[in-house]
């Protein structure tokens, strides 16, 4: 309290503040202290706040009722000691008054979602209120998953009419849901389904009704079951009922895009939109829209939000000032992904020099003028932790191509009395040894191991392997086909759906808009094996095209970035180098 500045406030300017965890409580018992007030007072301060005309009392309700009956049985003036909070700051102010009335963890979860969620509600991070209370992130968030359901059934709760396994599998429910299953448990006739049936039920059990459909009912092929009964249909098909609903969902999409929303993220089937985890936020501020699809075909809309994480990160960006750059865009490619695509490419551009000694010359050149990472001389070695990728990279047909030439330069070497190899020893003995075994090649010869060496030394991922794809005209798809390895790294399900679309069509990747991505990765793979559609074994990813694509625009995306560093540096020189030296290829 010594924080605050202590000032006695008469009783009729004190109200119970709305930010007091027990305000709008019936009043409270204060016969064990009043006898003590009444004698001598109120020792204890009370934390108040200013709330227009009033005072609030955050914490210190009973000591506030106690010293309002000594006014009205003495009929004096009582005034009560209090400690005066700075304005502004809500989020204290609750987290006093919970600190009064609990002063730790409560014992119920009804009580600890009252405790939780007040200061969520006043901005309190999900990690900030498990330190506090000395629980872990996970129990708080499933203690704030009560928060989305409805009063009726929270009240069920609290009064032990129903079980802990019950509740918790209704925090999986939409409100629709919540309400039928209300429904059904206040029924006579029929029984609600409890603990893991409920699940089961959550899950799938509950039919899709008509009025769940997003899309025309007049344009659906399929037959619906009519309801004597109720007030909606049932569809008979329920895989033919998805597929219409997602091509509805991927118009929404659309529709949204079209109208300047930052992005549209699907959630995957059956996942809850829990509030707790987003923030509110307009969408000039970089708002996106959630959509929410439940199993029982309901789809919501959320507009307006992002994640709690993505607004950690803004908020931490605006306290270091104006000049921060914003949060960047989610990569269409993981870090594994994007290792896997840059080692193939790098591959490519090294079995491409093989051929092209002209490049490998001003290759070497430019190494000797500006370095490399590489340049000391080392050969490459495929870095990456997966164990499949190097696998795949290794078993390429441009390492292949590489491992292959070797043996020849070998051979060339050993007629020379010369073992071959790229060795960092600094012997310079080996370095005349080197030089004089080349001076008895031709020079035909000599270009063939200046080329090698230089694909050897070539850097992956970087300016430089776009740079040698470019000037040899190379297709990395030529050389490299989508493996198991691809496909396993490939997680993004925006640029799946997008392959799904460059593969299948427009109208599967819409009606595969909320499978999940194995499901969709399965689409692509049946159409490159003619697997019951139409075969397109040719079919390649944009990753590893010359120059590379990309899938999902103003994501970040490793070869095109890269791409896009250099591009401009080829454009103007391209047709005057052509005409100067006939000799080069064309990569137009």
């Amino acid at each position: 309290m010594t924080q605050h500045q202590l000032k006695y406030i008469p009783v009729e300017d004190l109200r119970v503040s709305k930010l007091n965890m027990r305000h709008g409580r019936k009043p409270p018992d204060i016969d064990d202290i009043y006898p003590s007030i009444l004698k001598t007072g109120v020792h204890e301060t009370m934390l108040v706040r200013r709330e227009g005309a009033k005072w609030g009392v955050v914490a210190g309700r009973r000591r506030l009722y106690a010293l309002r009956r000594k006014a009205k049985e003495t009929g004096r003036p009582v005034k009560g000691p209090c400690a005066i909070m700075k304005p502004g700051d809500d989020a204290a102010a609750m987290e006093a008054s919970i600190i009064e009335n609990t002063g730790h963890l409560p014992t119920t979860e009804m009580q600890q979602y009252e405790a939780f969620g007040r200061l969520a509600r006043q901005g309190r991070a999900i990690d900030d209120i498990a330190a506090y209370f000395g629980v872990t992130e996970l129990k708080v968030r499933r203690i704030l998953a009560l928060a989305d359901l409805i009063p009726e059934i929270r009240k069920l709760y609290s009064q032990d009419d129903i079980d802990v396994a019950t509740i918790r599998a209704l925090t999986m429910a939409s409100e629709a849901q919540q309400r039928e299953w209300l429904r059904l448990y206040q029924s006579a006739e029929d029984h609600a389904p409890l603990g893991k049936r409920l699940k089961d039920w959550l899950s799938g059990g509950a039919a899709i009704g008509t009025d769940k459909a997003l899309f025309d009912m007049s344009d659906y092929p399929g037959r619906v079951l009519e309801d004597l009964f109720g007030e909606n249909g049932q569809f008979e098909d329920a895989d033919l009922f998805w597929e219409h609903q997602s091509a509805a969902v991927a118009a929404r999409v659309e529709a949204y895009q079209e109208r300047g929303w930052k992005d549209v993220v699907i959630l995957e089937r059956g996942s809850h939109f829990h509030q707790w985890d987003y923030v509110k936020r307009a969408k000039k501020n970089g708002g996106k829209v959630f959509v929410s699809i439940r199993y029982n075909g309901e789809v919501a809309f959320h507009e307006g939000y992002v994640t709690s994480a993505e607004h950690r990160r803004t908020e931490t960006a605006a306290t270091k000032g104006a000049g921060q750059k914003p949060a960047p865009a989610k990569p269409e490619m993981s870090g594994p992904l994007a290792q896997y695509v840059l080692l193939h490419r790098h591959g490519v551009a090294r079995a491409a020099l093989l051929k092209a000694p002209q490049v490998a010359l001003r290759f070497v050149v430019a190494h000797m003028m500006t370095g490399s990472a590489l340049w000391d001389v080392r050969p490459h070695a495929p870095r990456t932790l997966k164990e499949t990728t190097a696998e795949s990279v290794m078993t390429g047909r441009a390492a292949i191509a590489m491992s292959d030439e070797e043996l020849e330069i070998d051979k060339l070497f050993k007629a020379n009395g010369v073992d071959f190899g790229l060795r960092r020893n600094g012997d310079d003995y080996r370095l005349a040894e080197v030089f004089a075994a080349l001076q008895k090649m031709t020079e035909k010869e000599v270009l063939r191991v200046l080329a090698f060496v230089m694909a050897e030394t070539l850097e992956a991922g970087g300016a430089a392997v776009e740079t040698a794809l470019h000037a040899t005209a190379s297709d990395p798809g030529a050389w490299w086909t989508p493996d198991d390895a691809f496909f396993d790294l490939l997680r993004d399900k925006r640029a799946i759906n997008a392959m799904v679309a460059e593969i299948a069509g427009t109208r599967a990747a819409k009606a595969a808009l909320t499978e999940t991505a194995k499901t969709q990765k399965a689409i692509i793979r049946d159409c490159l094996t003619g697997n019951g559609r139409a075969a397109k074994p040719d079919w390649r990813s944009r990753w590893m095209t010359t120059p590379p694509g990309s899938y999902v625009k103003g994501a970040p995306s490793a070869p095109t970035d890269a791409w896009g560093r250099i591009a401009g540096l080829f454009k103007e020189s391209e047709k005057s180098r052509r005409k100067a030296d006939p000799a080069q290829p064309n990569a137009e």
